[in-house]
C-alpha cells in the first residue's frame, strides 16, 4: 500500500532514528544500508537501489509517495521502541 508524506517529514523520521537503525533495517530486509539511506532521500544508486519513491514539488520539501512502506513502517517501529525505553 502506498503512503504520501512530505519530504521534510520523511527526513525528520530518519534524523530521529537512533544510531545503527539503517543497518538494522538493512539486515532485516537483506538489502544494502545505502538502499535504506536512499529510501530516506539519499541518491547514491551505485551502492544502493531506488526504493520506489516519487517526489513531487510542493510545500515542506515536496510530497513523497512511497510505493512500499516496509522501511517506513520499520522506522516507526524503532521509534516506538525508543520511546518506550524512555
Amino acid at each position: 500500500m502506498s503512503k504520501t508524506i512530505t519530504f521534510n517529514e520523511l527526513r525528520r523520521i530518519k534524523d530521529s532514528l537512533p544510531d545503527g537503525s539503517s543497518h538494522r533495517i538493512a539486515d532485516k530486509l537483506n538489502v544494502t544500508v545505502q538502499t535504506v539511506r536512499n529510501y530516506f532521500g539519499g541518491v547514491n544508486y551505485q551502492f544502493g537501489k531506488n526504493c520506489a519513491m516519487h517526489i513531487e514539488p510542493g510545500p515542506d520539501g515536496g510530497l513523497v509517495v512511497l510505493d512500499d512502506t516496509t522501511i517506513y513502517d520499520m522506522a516507526l517501529e524503532i521509534l516506538a521502541e525508543q520511546n518506550k525505553e524512555k
